[in-house]
């Protein structure tokens, strides 16, 4: 699937699954992000980053279940959104990595990005959505609470669980 998300500095294109040649542009999106992975990971991004969005997956899910979008401003990739269909229940939807550059974070790409992919979701038929807070990365937590997000006190320290019920 690809849509075209309407921004106000101009469209980006939301396209799911990657292919082989998006490998350099998610590396340089990574390193542009290694705010991002030194926060939550503690340490900069990888290669290894790179080839573990394919293989992380929860226990119980296949990689049929996987989802991975990039968003593209032009040519160049400029966010990057890991999810996993029937995670943590058949009627739910995991976002494990949600990563927008800084040279478009503040600027609505990341919420009209999440609203593209939240309506996906109901139209799909799903019933929630949940995502992991990191304490170390409030500027994610803020993000998720104004998607109407609910961020709780439960999830492994430092990170928290994040859930939006679609009303299905």
């Amino acid at each position: 699937m690809i849509w075209t998300v309407a921004t106000d500095f101009g469209p980006l294109v939301v396209r799911e699954q990657i292919e082989p040649d998006d490998e350099p542009g998610i590396l340089e999106l990574f390193a542009a992000c290694d705010d991002w992975f030194e926060a939550v990971t503690g340490g900069p991004s990888g290669h290894g980053d790179v080839q573990s969005l394919f293989y992380s997956l929860p226990e119980g899910r296949s990689f049929e279940d996987k989802r991975l979008y990039t968003v593209r401003d032009g040519e160049k990739i400029v966010g990057l959104v890991d999810a996993v269909l029937g995670y943590p229940h058949r009627t739910a939807v995991a976002v494990g990595q949600f990563l927008v550059a800084p040279s478009h974070r503040g600027r609505g790409a990341g919420t009209a990005v999440a609203g593209v992919l939240i309506a996906e979701a109901r139209a799909a038929g799903l019933e929630q959505v949940t995502a992991t807070a990191h304490d170390a990365w409030p500027a994610g937590q803020a993000f998720l609470r104004t998607l109407g997000f609910t961020v709780g006190p439960d999830g492994e320290p430092p990170a928290r669980r994040a859930t939006l019920a679609l009303g299905g």
